[in-house]
């Protein structure tokens, strides 16, 4: 078993001492997949830390235990630690772009690996990480091993994270968020392959996501974590069936789908609070919509419910009167914006072509075509979701329509804004004005954040540039408004995108792209990295935002959910081409491709009861 036995971290920080872990008890098995769900903040990527010993400079471990088998890992020196880490244990983080060298090769950095935790050396360890490229779905292994991780999409990058690790053969892999940049497809592909390695090895997995339709068609168990404490522990069809505590329950009714479509999500109000808080009462009781007066002063212990279902709340230790609460957005859905069939498109892509130089073995020019012939209109207040999987070209066409790749590749084809202004001929002032018009928020937050700017720095840094008549005072004011509007706390503005987690950095980068009023935001799996709480939030903004301001968006995700809540119209891509589009009901129920009833077939769906 791995376990963890009352474990408190806590880490200096400049506004106090943070509590980010306050008395976690966990047990996994091997051939177990223990899922481990929440909130960005909550804890969970800490706890995987913890586990792997690899804390950042100011934590200490002020009590409990971390135990492999009978060995306390807390208690072994640096040099032991080395073998356990990787070896026994395994870990996949969140951002692969962090976590892969930049100047070393893929396949080096895999035979690397495989070198430190087994007997294969030389040309079997290369053959061995190519096996592994191959199994995770990685295309050409025999040629991508030679790449460097800047020549890949996030996607790809991730599953050369999964190779490296799953390549040392672990007994127990902790996974932090592993499917979170992957598309649907290629998921299932890495479940079915985590399922047989369980299978195989009786591979002990620790499972932290915030993908609920993940944790419902994996795993055994399942912990929700909240503000550094486990408040709900139960078999998953337990948890899926009855969930117990209140923000279990608000968590699955924030869910996307069909159903919900045309009506605002139930995002739950508030955020997490921060860890350097005093509590002393309920942790969850400002959110709660079952809060009782004692919620606020009484401290709940982690008590069962049911047989091997233990939760944390006063409502089965001491249910008393219950206050009324409103802390669900559950209001009549507003008026669609009204658009006539002739309107006008606001963007009009015709014939995109983008092809990228590759040098060829003999000296030659050689190209990569990673669009070809892509055609698709968006007009004003509408929703195109663009989906496919990894690869195909969705994020090229985006960053092709916004003018990042002048640099790097060959566009060809006519990107009409408004009908008239071609993008890709834009040049000097007028392409500074097309910008406003046109933002982009990226894929993987923190490659798009500089690392030393201020939160606060990096949002006006858009509004100097390309909104020259907002004086200082109308600029702090839009700041303070953006962050509310994203579901973070003001004092974020004076932080470092390093103090953030991967959801709250992409809430800046949301907030950074409409920090000028654009109207068309080309959304690169903009709610790829947050938990479904933070999604309900944004996705709730940004139609909010499309109805009142007339917003276009180009929506690239591999999240079918979301496409059947948000989309208006979605378009199909495969290997570079758009091979189908449509109204997004139509489409989604009676698919003409078959590579469009693949995709919708590898989508894991959540089943409670409402």
């Amino acid at each position: 078993m791995l376990s963890i036995e009352d474990l408190r971290l806590a880490i200096d920080a400049d506004a106090g001492l943070v509590r980010a872990i306050d008395g976690m008890r966990l047990t996994i098995s091997r051939g177990e997949t223990f899922a481990l769900v929440g909130e960005s903040g909550c804890g969970k990527s800490m706890t995987a830390l913890a586990l792997m010993r690899l804390l950042p400079d100011g934590t200490r471990i002020e009590s409990g235990s971390v135990r492999l088998d009978e060995t306390d890992l807390l208690a072994l020196p640096e040099a032991r630690m080395r073998d356990v880490r990787g070896g026994r244990i395994g870990m996949i983080f969140q951002e692969p772009s962090t976590s892969l060298n930049p100047v070393m090769k893929v396949g080096a950095q895999i035979v690397e690996a495989i070198e430190a935790h087994t007997p294969l050396r030389g040309r079997a360890a290369r053959a061995k990480a190519i096996e592994w490229l191959r199994r995770v779905g990685i295309p050409e292994p025999e040629r991508r091993i030679d790449d460097y991780p800047f020549r890949m999409s996030g996607g790809q990058k991730q599953r050369v994270m999964i190779a490296m690790t799953l390549a040392a053969e672990p007994d127990y892999l902790i996974a932090d968020e592993p499917t979170t940049a992957l598309d649907v497809t290629i998921q299932a592909q890495i479940l079915d392959l985590l399922r047989e390695l369980q299978r195989e090895r009786r591979l002990g997995l620790l499972l932290i996501t915030h993908d609920l339709a993940v944790v419902s068609g994996m795993a055994q168990q399942v912990a929700l974590m909240y503000a550094g404490q486990i408040v709900e522990v139960a078999p998953a069809a337990d948890f899926f069936a009855a969930p117990r505590h209140p923000y279990a329950r608000l968590l699955l009714q924030a869910l996307p789908d069909t159903a919900r479509r045309g009506q605002p999500l139930a995002a739950i109000a508030g955020t997490v609070p921060p860890l350097w808080t005093e509590f002393v009462g309920c942790r969850f009781a400002p959110r709660c919509d079952r809060a009782m007066v004692h919620c606020a002063g009484t401290l709940p212990e982690l008590e069962e419910v049911a047989p091997g279902h233990p939760v944390r709340c006063l409502l089965y230790s001491d249910p008393r009167e219950a206050l009324p609460a409103d802390v669900v957005d559950v209001r009549e859905a507003p008026a669609p914006l009204a658009r006539p069939d002739a309107l006008q498109p606001l963007l009009d892509v015709r014939d995109l072509h983008v092809r990228f130089p590759l040098q060829h073995h003999r000296g030659g020019a050689a190209w990569f075509h990673a669009v070809r012939g892509v055609s698709f209109s968006i007009a004003p207040g509408r929703t195109l979701a663009l989906v496919g999987e990894s690869g195909c070209g969705k994020t090229t066409t985006g960053k092709a329509i916004v003018q990042l790749l002048r640099r790097q590749a060959e566009v060809e084809g006519q990107a009409l804004l408004d009908g008239s202004q071609d993008l890709f001929l834009a040049r000097g002032a007028e392409l500074q004005a097309a910008r406003r018009s046109v933002q982009i928020i990226f894929q993987d937050p923190f490659a798009s954040l500089n690392p030393r700017m201020r939160v606060g720095d990096v949002l006006e840094e858009g509004l100097l540039a390309l909104r020259p008549d907002l004086d200082a005072g109308a600029r702090q004011r839009t700041l303070a408004m953006l962050v509310d509007q994203v579901g973070l706390r003001r004092d974020a503005l004076d932080r470092w995108p390093h103090e953030f987690s991967g959801g709250q950095r992409q809430r800046i980068a949301i907030a950074r792209a409409l920090a000028v009023e654009p109207r068309l935001i080309v959304c690169d799996e903009p709610t790829s990295a947050l938990d479904v709480s933070v999604q309900a939030q944004i996705l709730n903004l940004l139609r909010e935002l499309q109805r009142e301001h007339g917003l276009s968006y180009l929506f690239i995700t591999h999240n079918i959910g979301v496409v059947e809540y948000i989309a208006d119209e979605v378009a199909v891509m495969q290997a570079g081409r758009i091979v189908e589009t449509g109204d997004t009901g139509t489409l989604l129920s009676t698919p003409g491709e078959d590579y469009t009833r693949e995709l919708l077939s590898a989508t894991p769906r959540v089943r409670w009861s409402h």
